[in-house]
């Protein structure tokens, strides 16, 4: 079949399921009178005559439709919306009607009144900012209001209680989904007034969900499928806190991680990287709805995506479920969640089938309702279609009170968990003191200061990236709440903790985690982690130059105040034979142009554990990233590095008073600037190295004047591009070019990290020259 008829005939059966249906007194199953549209699941039904031939009571919309054995639309139609509505009474406590018998009017269907309310504030915001997507959050309604009014476990005047189950919503688009369930559920986060100022300035309510200006919200989504690999990170650590704490009859942390994702997820590499992760590790409380509406902004999916999705599912690990119509079957999600919940050593996917924009008639299974508002006319009929008697931001009481009932029952299961608490307290004192300091208080063991490594100018060189090492392995014993592992180059980046095993299926108490070959999935994975409120301290790994494979995540990291520590070994042309593919040039100032990343480059063993203090701390108590650039090769340990001294971005380590040049540098630079200053016979020359720019940044204006006097002569050296360094120095040495394969030390002298070079540069600094004065490109000719 041609693609146009094949996409043709979807929508056509698609937009059959935009049930059309009035409020008659009595119908025959071969005939409704279609001149006016209702509600899909009824709010009001009346009886059913007993002649209606094969209309029997179901709890399943597709079961009824099956066994009227109708083919039409509408009589399809009418059986769900009496399937449905008789649900609704069954789970009130109403005897199941006979086959035959006449159905009861049910005055109220709560399923429907609440599915609807969230439906028409995601429409009214919309319309209300002209700006935004309408079309998600319609079609995801019932899904979310089967996990936020019965569903999930959660505490609206705790937003950070540390048992709560996770929601994620992937397909960030759709935030008015979340802002409606906030709203109706009674988080004060979330207030009708907060609705009706969606996307405008400084409301509570932004164009994608951000944890840091939204409680209840668990982390920031947005860029496509972010969201699910967060998820990930939210179960895995679950998974790890369960194995490290909970003891027989005192399940301390029990909860589930649920996820609504999109078409444009599933599409993304990065879903592909943590959902691949989360099969091989069985992650089983992660439980992820697929609302597989087949549009995305283009059109139709069937234009680039045909794939089998379930079976991909299932060759990762998963168990994959079906919901053939989530529209208007809440029983069929009920259903899937307990079968979900069956499955303990596998996530689960549930494909669940809906309609884009359901509801609306002109709107509805097209790209027209996914990005722009639905209008004031098409609202008005989307009101008619669906039974909707409400105004304009009207929501009916009962809506609120179905929330609300559940959201009180998770304020009291918080209150069980206290009870738990301090029974666990009388059991398991130990084990209770470690998670009272590191989960609850959130505060790092006595004397981990003390542990990290310090060095004498004495002491052989080592590797930034093996003084790495040395650090995490003095961290590990006492820290509990580290917690991390690279991207399949652990030997290389040497990450490894040596006091504890391999987190794998099955022994998720250990703390090495084994990304596999996923920088970007392990990314966001590492930043929920963080953002998981529960203590850790993630750090995540690889070669420097493959932060290009995560960026999004190390952005999203710092917008969304996430403490994950970026271990980042082979910063520089150093690397030497793997050539340039694997050289980081343009690297390091790109990630400094981030907001709110602190980038380190020690330049020693010192620096190094100064980096590691600083990172921890920030991680620990700021929620905030750090990224370490880690050398390849040996440096020697500088005379007056210290911890202290990092903490202060930048010191002299080679001290003079009133100097007639500066030598600024970073990293393996450093010892390189100390050379070049000893070479510079009859100079007076202070060195500095500059560990972070950013902490730097935030030191005093006396400090940065006295450090880096304006009416001094200043060069900067280092091993990346120049961009950026004319903000402390009037003249650069840098590498403005692609490296070359070849020893790294030759690299490095090739493209002008000599001393020879360094000193002509100075001199000509000293002269007054600025700007660049040495960028690698001698190297090329």
């Amino acid at each position: 079949m041609p693609v146009q008829s094949k996409m043709e005939t979807n929508r056509r059966t698609r937009r059959a399921l935009l049930v059309p249906a009035a409020a008659v007194a009595t119908v025959a199953a071969t005939r409704l009178a279609a001149d006016a549209f209702v509600a899909p699941v009824l709010r009001t039904v009346t009886s059913v005559s007993q002649g209606a031939e094969g209309i029997a009571p179901s709890t399943s919309a597709s079961a009824s439709a099956s066994s009227a054995g109708q083919t039409s639309s509408v009589g399809a139609g009418f059986v769900a919306l009496g399937a449905l509505a008789t649900a609704a009474s069954l789970r009130a406590g109403a005897k199941r009607p006979q086959r035959g018998q006449a159905l009861a009017a049910v005055t109220t269907d709560v399923d429907t009144e609440a599915v609807n309310a969230i439906r028409f504030l995601a429409v009214d915001a919309v319309n209300k900012s002209n700006s935004g997507h309408p079309g998600a959050p319609m079609g995801q309604a019932p899904i979310g209001y089967v996990l936020f009014a019965e569903e999930m476990k959660y505490s609206t005047g705790n937003t950070k209680w540390v048992d709560r189950d996770r929601f994620v919503l992937s397909s960030g688009h759709g935030c008015m989904l979340q802002y409606a369930l906030l709203h109706l559920s009674g988080f004060d986060s979330v207030s009708l007034d907060d609705i009706k100022q969606f996307r405008q300035w400084g409301s509570k309510t932004p164009g994608h969900p951000e944890n840091f200006e939204t409680a209840g919200i668990e982390v920031t989504t947005g860029p496509l499928g972010m969201g699910i690999s967060n998820a990930v990170g939210l179960a895995a650590a679950e998974a790890h806190l369960s194995a490290v704490y909970n003891k027989p009859g005192l399940p301390l942390i029990d909860h589930y991680t649920y996820c609504i994702l999109g078409d444009g997820c599933m599409q993304e590499g990065i879903s592909h990287e943590s959902c691949s992760l989360a099969g091989h590790l069985g992650l089983g409380k992660l439980i992820a709805f697929w609302d597989d509406n087949g549009i995305t902004i283009d059109g139709h999916t069937e234009l680039s995506f045909t794939e089998d999705v379930g079976k991909r599912y299932e060759a990762y690990g998963w168990q994959v479920l079906t919901v053939e119509d989530g529209n208007t079957d809440v029983d069929a999600i009920r259903k899937a969640i307990a079968e979900a919940k069956k499955c303990t050593d596998k996530p689960t996917l549930i494909k669940v089938k809906t309609i884009i924009g359901y509801g609306s008639p002109n709107k509805a299974d097209s790209h027209d309702a996914h990005g722009s508002p639905l209008g004031a006319d098409e609202a008005a009929a989307t009101r008619k279609q669906l039974d909707w008697k409400y105004d304009v931001f009207e929501v009916p009481q009962g809506a609120y009170d179905t929330f609300r009932a559940h959201a009180s029952k998770g304020a009291q299961k918080e209150e069980e968990w206290n009870k738990l608490w301090a029974e666990y307290q009388e059991k398991e004192p130990e084990l209770a003191a470690q998670f009272k300091r590191a989960v609850m208080d959130k505060k790092l063991p006595d004397g981990w200061v003390e542990a990290l490594p310090k060095y004498s100018a004495d002491d052989k060189g080592k590797a930034t990236r093996i003084n790495s090492q040395d650090c995490l392995n003095a961290l590990a014993p006492i820290m509990p709440e580290l917690i991390g592992g690279s991207a399949d180059l652990a030997p290389s980046n040497m990450t490894l903790m040596k006091c504890t095993g391999d987190y794998a299926k099955g022994q998720y108490a250990e703390r090495n985690m084994r990304f596999g070959i996923r920088e970007f999935g392990m990314g966001a994975m590492c930043n929920a982690m963080s953002l998981d409120s529960t203590g850790l301290v993630p750090y995540c790994a690889t070669f420097l130059i493959f932060t290009d494979y995560m960026r999004g995540a190390i952005r999203i990291a710092a917008l969304s105040q996430a403490g994950t520590i970026f271990v980042m070994t082979h910063d520089s042309i150093a690397v030497g034979e793997d050539g340039p593919t694997h050289q980081p040039i343009e690297t390091i100032p790109s990630l400094r142009l981030i907001p709110d990343l602190v980038v380190m480059r020690p330049a020693d063993g010192n620096e190094t554990s100064g980096a590691y203090k600083y990172a921890v701390e920030r991680s620990k108590f700021d929620s905030r990233p750090t990224l370490l650039c880690l050398s390849r090769q040996v440096l020697p340990n500088l005379e007056l590095s210290s911890i202290a001294n990092v903490e202060k971005g930048a010191y002299a380590c080679l001290e003079c008073a009133d100097p007639e040049i500066i030598l600024v540098s970073t990293g393996s630079e450093v010892s390189l600037c100390m050379d070049a200053a000893k070479a510079m016979d009859g100079k007076k020359v202070r060195v500095v190295s500059m560990p972070s720019w950013e902490v730097f940044r935030g030191q005093s204006a006396s400090y940065k004047e006295e450090l880096l006097p304006a009416n001094v002569p200043k060069l900067s050296v280092e091993a990346a591009h120049t961009m950026g360094w004319s903000e402390f120095s009037d003249a650069h040495v840098g590498v403005n070019v692609f490296g070359a394969s070849a020893p790294g030390g030759t690299c490095l002298d090739k493209f002008g990290f000599n001393v020879d070079n360094v000193v002509s540069c100075a001199e000509k600094c000293m002269g007054g020259a600025k700007g660049v004065l040495s960028d690698g490109s001698q190297a090329k000719h």
